[in-house]
């Protein structure tokens, strides 16, 4: 292991994929900045961009705009009280009132320091549990690795907020598109006469047009209501790094427990830095000797938001690189960008291309000491970026989506499937349908349908899927996660009903 991580070291030391780091977490930490930019949008911007790169640099730079995308959001949390993105949005819970009462320095530094932290710790995960789980799952065979992403599938559209069926709907959605063009035996399907459709859909234009351009569209429907919102916004901020040191001294275990529940949070398919944000920083609060000082800007409930988010980075990569399963939708975009350079991750990619995994850790660590070197160095212009309005930013990205799909192929097609898939995801979004479980269909069907055919021409008995003690124990889980779903919706439901009526009986 020591041998292939110095040989990954050397090449990302190497000053041109240096540079590709920088400029990664530069533009994640600005995306990060501004309001519904949000992560993935970030890396489906700058996904386009590694086509003509080496593996090494391609990754390189993605894993840049993630670490850097995970702590951006905390600059327009703490400076606007808008979360920059989903995943810091228990940020603006106290950095927003600390820099209210005339401390913003200070909270961004606490932040910026608790994410370098947490990043790191995730790493430390990523290096121990990643070749462990990948050594386990040598021993998968088609069976197995059908049913792990059924389970998969199931767990994400549990996871919609009580839309089981419209989160189940979404991954079939997902699938379905997977299946446009020729099937493994050379039969044509789908294609609906045009020869275009012949080879299916590329994925980029696919996840650019279903999450970028619904999200993109949405920004612009709230601009009427969010005018005025951030006018007089003081940008003039210092770091009182003595302060910080101090602030952070006093949160070892505090630091230590968020940044482990963001590390397992991460390694689970479909859950990401929005879930483990809530989940530390409510353990945060049950821990803490002064819950009542929650939400009036308390370094505490920083530290717990900012080191949970940035340490999803290091656990999303565990089942991505391990099993093929992203963990969430940025760690899907990433998968494209190994399987566009012809490099398939699962199991056998820690002994087929160890130096690229490497490269990942490695990246990861730079990429971390980076962060907070440009995140201190750069935040009054951090701050100020965070101001660019809407009505600006949303035509120049869409214009760098189009020129992104274009540039895969050279086809104006890829710019009509922007298109069509950007309205399909504009409508699902405005039906309050989930779009993660249909990015992760997309991502995840050719291999489901590969493995699926796989094993039954290895033995056409479907029990056989019952009979192997792995895929059985998958498929039970994947059928207890919608149960358990279910029964949380019913829950829900139940909720809602009873506020209706305690409401109605106010009235």
């Amino acid at each position: 292991m020591a041998d292939f991580f110095l040989q990954a070291l050397g090449q990302v030391s190497s000053p041109s994929v240096l540079a590709l780091i920088v400029i990664g977490v530069l533009f994640g930490i600005i995306g990060g900045s501004i309001p519904g930019f949000t992560v993935t949008m970030a890396i489906l911007v700058v996904f386009p961009f590694t086509f003509a790169m080496d593996p090494v640099s391609g990754v390189s730079l993605m894993v840049g705009v993630f670490v850097g995308g995970y702590s951006g959001g905390i600059v327009s949390g703490v400076m606007l009280g808008i979360p920059g993105t989903p995943s810091s949005i228990t940020t603006v819970y106290d950095g927003y009132p600390m820099a209210q009462r005339g401390e913003p320095g200070r909270a961004l530094g606490i932040g910026v320091a608790a994410s370098f932290i947490g990043t790191l710790i995730s790493v430390a995960v990523l290096v121990f549990f990643g070749p462990l789980i990948a050594s386990f799952s040598m021993n998968f065979r088609p069976w197995e690795i059908t049913a792990l992403i059924v389970f998969a599938l199931t767990l994400v559209a549990g996871l919609s907020n009580g839309a089981l069926l419209k989160g189940l709907l979404a991954a079939a959605l997902g699938l379905l598109i997977t299946t446009v063009g020729y099937d493994r035996n050379s039969n044509l399907r789908f294609d609906f006469g045009l020869p275009a459709l012949g080879s299916g859909f590329e994925i980029l234009p696919v996840m650019i047009g279903i999450f970028a351009f619904s999200q993109l569209m949405g920004n612009l429907e709230k601009l009427r209501d969010d005018q005025g919102e951030v006018k007089g916004v003081d940008t003039n901020v210092s770091i009182p790094y003595r302060r910080i040191l101090k602030d952070m001294a006093g949160q070892k275990l505090n630091t230590l427990r968020s940044s482990l529940i963001g590390s397992l949070v991460g390694a689970l398919p479909g859950t990401g830095g929005t879930v483990a944000n809530f989940i530390s920083y409510d353990q945060a609060k049950k821990f803490s000797r002064q819950p009542e000082t929650f939400g009036t800007g308390t370094p505490s409930g920083i530290v717990a938001s900012e080191a949970s988010n940035s340490a999803v980075a290091g656990g999303a990569f565990v089942p991505t690189l391990a099993l093929g399963i992203p963990g969430d939708l940025p760690m899907a975009i990433m998968m494209g960008v190994l399987i566009l350079h012809g490099i398939t991750p699962g199991p056998l990619m820690f002994e087929q291309n160890p130096v690229l995994v490497g490269a990942i850790y490695a990246s990861l660590l730079i990429g971390a000491v980076i962060m907070v070197l440009c995140q201190l160095l750069l935040v009054r212009w951090f701050a100020k970026i965070s101001l660019i309005p809407q009505e600006v930013l949303v035509p120049v990205v869409l214009m760098l989506c189009a020129i992104g799909s274009y540039a895969l192929n050279n086809n104006l097609f890829d710019i009509w499937v922007l298109f069509v898939f950007g309205v399909i995801g504009y409508l699902l979004w405005k039906a309050e349908v989930p779009l993660t479980p249909l990015i992760l269909g997309v991502v995840l069907g050719n291999n489901l349908e590969r493995q699926l055919f796989r094993a039954l021409e290895l033995n056409d008995s479907w029990l056989t899927f019952l009979t192997r003690p792995l895929s059985a124990l998958f498929l039970a889980l994947a059928l207890a996660s919608v149960i358990f779903s279910l029964y949380q919706d019913r829950k829900i439901q139940r909720n809602r009903q009873q506020a209706q009526r305690s409401d109605a009986g106010a009235d």
